[in-house]
């Protein structure tokens, strides 16, 4: 396994799905891990999880669409611990609908949370990573972000801006020594699709049906994404900036669509 021992690594949205997984994964590989969520209860849950098994973390209570916020943890953590080793940017919400069927307050809601909130955390962190010269930044985007989507407007507009900015912070960096690369899932079993899941008739036929919408026929483990975040922390990636890797079960190779 990639060893991230002596860094310390900021995971925003920790409290389930995704973010509980990478924040999980960086405390075996060695990581002081600062678990940050709106939710008190998941976050709480994740670093009882991470001590459980003998690593270290901590939570802290985040809403990430503040930025005076972010601006206050970034400067308590670089006084308490120095610049993030690693930053990871997984805090998001999802939405379901057409341009028709988004209200303008939808729409606010996911650009609050999956644009402002990357570029609040971001900002607050990244100067010291700089001054420093080294650091990696991870981005949660989204096969949405590198492909159309259907019943997806609002969603796949934040998660192409996503892709936007983490290739802008790549180049505007590149020579710091900090990396900025984004992930781009396909779909994943996590609260939000069990929670679609919940709004069927037919939990189980719905199930089958969202797994086909992969090539390979399955949803993607919360584990398995955090294995790529586990490798774009780590020294090993040290030549990977700019990129955004699809982790979708084949869906961007071919059309594919969400439901």
């Amino acid at each position: 396994m990639f060893s991230l021992t002596g860094k310390t690594a900021l995971v925003t949205g920790a409290g389930s799905g995704i973010g509980a997984a990478i924040a999980e994964l960086f405390a075996r590989a060695g990581a002081y891990v600062v678990a940050a969520d709106v939710n008190e209860i998941g976050g709480q849950r994740t670093i009882e999880t991470v001590r459980a098994e003998g690593g270290q973390a901590e939570f802290v209570l985040l809403d990430v669409t503040n930025e005076e916020t972010c601006t206050a943890l970034a400067n308590r953590l670089l006084l308490n611990r120095g610049p993030l080793d690693v930053l990871v940017n997984n805090a998001g919400i999802g939405h379901v609908g057409t341009l028709i069927t988004t209200t303008a307050t939808d729409f606010d809601r996911i650009l609050n949370v999956n644009v402002r909130g990357v570029f609040n955390v971001t900002k607050a962190f990244l100067p010291a990573m700089v001054v420093r010269g080294a650091g990696s930044v991870i981005n949660l985007a989204s096969s949405a972000g590198l492909e159309g989507l259907k019943d997806r407007f609002a969603y796949a507009t934040s998660k192409h801006a996503v892709v936007g900015m983490t290739r802008c912070l790549a180049l505007d960096h590149a020579k710091s020594g900090v990396r900025v690369n984004c992930i781009c899932p396909g779909r994943v079993e996590t609260p939000f699709v069990k929670s679609r899941l919940a709004e069927y008739a037919d939990t189980e036929a719905a199930y089958r049906e969202m797994c086909s919408t992969q090539a390979n026929g399955r949803m993607a483990k919360p584990e398995e994404i955090a294995a790529l975040a586990l490798y774009l922390a780590a020294d090993e990636s040290s030549f990977v900036t700019g990129a955004a890797f699809p982790i979708d079960g084949g869906m961007t190779a071919g059309s594919g669509k969400l439901s």
